[in-house]
């Protein structure tokens, strides 16, 4: 994982987020890494994942591994 400056990516926010705080994170796929940044602060730092990495991390999630 590095972080590093948003570009241009095409920035998705869940459908399920929202609430009264509406605090999420955004999530932008490229070819071989993804980025993830605060909802609230767009010009702040990204983090940036190999795609390979953030697929092991959807894997466990839809398992139910992460507690």
């Amino acid at each position: 994982m590095t972080t590093r400056r948003p570009g241009r990516m095409a920035w998705r926010k869940s459908s399920r987020s929202g609430g009264p705080t509406k605090d999420c994170v955004e999530v932008a796929v490229g070819e071989a890494s993804v980025g993830v940044r605060d909802s609230k602060n767009v010009t702040g730092p990204v983090l940036d994942f190999p795609r390979r990495n953030w697929n092991a991390f959807l894997a466990a999630a839809k398992a139910d591994r992460l507690r």
